[in-house]
């Protein structure tokens, strides 16, 4: 892996002095994929009718112009549908082409805000989610994307709004989710959450709505494999195990490592909270159903511990994780970069942050502002 990463370049996959928006080739785009090197390759085309083939990216990450807020002035675009049942029926047709070319251990991060009609929230998230369930797509989070500053509003009877939302949606259980790497990132560790706190970015460019970089490589890191078999298109997942080192920029682990080591606590001590966790230990054996099945052994160690550790006790269930190695397919050879697809190009902020995190990326637009 540290040889893949060392190899990442900053050159896009397009020969100088020709212009990046190439017309669909499908053979291209497997000799791309070929590559050792992460590449970037911007495309023109509709997000509904993709020029690109089966079982060809690991991650879509993308913010499709919002309803009846902006017209673009190119034919076939988005956003400009008489209705919000309409918009929702465009981007179900999308979502439909986006499984075709995802794999099936895919994701989908999209962002999308709402929009007023005729004095009222349409509920464009809300309806866009309940149509994805209903054409077999799983939500998995409803990310609320808050923001400290934005666009000035002139309503003088409601809130300036300051939030947007990211749905994490997949086609099935099997989706690529590397949590680990995530909440060491953004959460010290721990699961950090299903709100993010990103501002915009100054932007000076002719697109109105670019998204900030930070939003992409958060859906990156959770969503996109380092290393795909170049053979079966499995994604190498990493292996982490719970060690027994707790987090020491924490008082409460601090002392909770004191009180260990004081009171004579061992190993088994230790597998022994983590087999029972919270739930099996204290006041939960009485109040919470499912509770008490570990062995006689390990239940008479996890009393022990919580006599010693007391209220600290619990410190220990949420030891902290470490990478041990990869879960692969088993083929040889080197793998490839996970590659992300976003169908709305834009200004190219998804490609430029997926590709500074070491993956491939292919943008799609019908009217492109590539900087």
């Amino acid at each position: 892996m540290s040889t893949m990463k060392a190899r990442v370049s900053a050159d896009l996959a397009v020969p100088a002095g020709q212009s990046p928006f190439l017309a669909a080739d499908e053979r291209k785009l497997k000799t791309l994929h070929a590559c050792e090197l992460p590449f970037i390759q911007p495309l023109v085309g509709s997000a509904q009718n993709l020029p690109l083939p089966d079982d060809a990216v690991d991650l879509v990450v993308t913010s499709p112009p919002y309803w009846r807020k902006r017209d673009y002035d190119v034919d076939g675009q988005l956003g400009q549908e008489s209705t919000p049942a309409g918009y929702v029926g465009s981007m179900m047709e999308c979502l439909a082409e986006w499984k075709r070319v995802l794999r099936p251990t895919g994701s989908v991060f999209l962002n999308v805000g709402d929009s007023f009609h005729r004095r009222s929230l349409a509920g464009i998230p809300g309806r866009l989610e309940a149509a994805a369930h209903d054409e077999g797509w799983l939500i998995r989070n409803r990310i609320i994307w808050t923001k400290e500053r934005g666009m000035p509003e002139p309503a003088r009877n409601r809130l300036a709004g300051r939030h947007e939302y990211v749905i994490h949606l997949v086609p099935s259980d099997d989706y690529y989710y590397d949590l680990f790497q995530y909440s060491n990132e953004f959460g010290n560790g721990s699961n950090p959450g299903d709100v993010w706190a990103i501002n915009p970015e100054r932007n000076m460019g002719k697109h109105l709505a670019p998204f900030p970089s930070e939003l992409v490589k958060r859906a990156v890191m959770l969503g996109c494999p380092e290393a795909v078999c170049r053979e079966c298109g499995q994604p190498w997942r990493r292996v982490v195990e719970r060690t027994g080192q707790l987090n020491p920029d924490r008082v409460q682990a601090r002392r909770a490592m004191e009180l260990f080591e004081e009171g004579g606590l061992t190993d088994a001590h230790l597998a022994a909270i983590r087999a029972t966790g919270v739930s099996d230990a204290g006041k939960a054996l009485r109040t919470q159903t499912g509770t008490g099945r570990n062995s006689k052994e390990v239940q008479e160690l996890a009393a022990e511990a919580k006599e010693v550790l007391g209220g600290y006790f619990r410190e220990f269930t949420f030891a902290q994780q470490a990478e041990v190695g990869w879960d692969t397919c088993g083929h040889a050879g080197t793998p490839q970069p996970g590659v992300v697809l976003d169908p709305f190009l834009g200004t190219g902020t998804t490609l430029r942050a997926a590709h500074s995190l070491g993956r491939s990326a292919i943008g799609v637009d019908l009217k492109p502002h590539w900087t």
